[in-house]
């Protein structure tokens, strides 16, 4: 299976069923311009889109598998069987919420083994603070990523910006590699994140998604 290469840009490829660009085949092209923008790895939801975009690329796929439920919190692969299907799908990394909120499926060092021994396939810990991402490592995730600091209840005040104090923490503390994420919106957030000891940095909406940017800038006319 292929790695999230080291000190390379990883772009998001999502779009939700509100979005005009939802669908694989959007989503296959999207990630094709991003290869061709100098990425060095892809992160996509969903086994129809992770299909789709390993069909067209040979590179580090991080998978994922959104289940929206009202009763839980957790809602990034929450369960094997959600890790399985995309897995299937083609999926070099299974990307998981491991944060400390109520989920509909396995306890997460009980998800994380599972992935790895019946799947054999590595597992990326999206986290949103410290002690999250220390105990994700302990429980055998090989990467941690601060993908939900911002996004929970203990962290939904952390809105300006991504968190590069987590990226420093988990950098002085773990050993496996740190995956910075979450509101990156700049080249110059990128490369502090680099400097801070990321592994990694994944972009989503800065890149991919044309809606949010088009309201950035017309936030901006007086009209």
């Amino acid at each position: 299976m292929r790695s999230i290469p080291r000190g390379r840009l990883v772009v998001s490829c999502q779009a939700r069923e509100d979005n005009p660009l939802h669908g694989p085949a959007f989503m296959r092209a999207m990630a094709l311009a991003a290869v061709q923008g100098g990425a060095g790895g892809i992160r996509a939801e969903g086994v129809a889109d992770i299909a789709a975009i390993r069909a067209a690329l040979d590179l580090p796929l991080i998978g994922l598998l959104k289940r929206w439920d009202a009763r839980f919190e957790v809602y990034i692969t929450p369960g094997f069987a959600d890790a399985a299907a995309i897995v299937a799908a083609g999926s070099d990394v299974v990307a998981l919420d491991a944060t400390a909120g109520t989920r509909d499926g396995e306890p997460v060092p009980v998800l994380i083994a599972r992935i790895k021994a019946e799947l054999g396939v590595a597992v990326m810990a999206d986290i949103a603070t410290l002690e999250e991402g220390l105990a994700a490592e302990s429980a055998g995730a090989d990467y941690v990523g601060t993908t939900l600091s911002g996004y929970t209840p203990a962290t939904k005040h952390l809105h300006d910006g991504p968190d590069l104090e987590l990226v420093s923490a988990l950098a002085a503390r773990c050993r496996v590699p740190v995956i910075a994420e979450g509101r990156y919106d700049r080249p110059a957030l990128v490369a502090e994140a680099f400097a801070r000891g990321a592994h990694a940095v994944v972009v989503g909406t800065a890149i991919t998604n044309p809606r949010e940017i088009t309201r950035g800038f017309a936030a901006a006319a007086p009209g």
